[in-house]
């Protein structure tokens, strides 16, 4: 499984289907795990699970491709 990288490499998201957890509706894990300095974490934890059901992850989705759509709308209206 590979991880995105963010915040300059100091969290990495790893998202994938737990199939230990099948049983739960929500097995759709989100893992993020952070490599700083305990004063520079963001979550304030190494490793951080948070499980969502697939319906929750498909909302993700759309938000996440309506932020690109509007990026790419007001990138273009800049370049005009």
């Amino acid at each position: 499984m590979s991880a995105i990288t963010l915040l300059d490499g100091s969290l990495k998201l790893s998202i994938y289907y737990d199939v230990m957890d099948k049983e739960f509706d929500d097995d759709i894990c989100l893992c993020f795990q952070e490599d700083c300095p305990e004063d520079e974490k963001v979550l304030g934890a190494n490793e951080v699970n948070i499980y969502i059901t697939p319906e929750q992850a498909a909302l993700i989705v759309l938000a996440l491709n309506r932020a690109m759509e509007a990026r790419k709308r007001d990138s273009q209206a800049s370049d005009s």
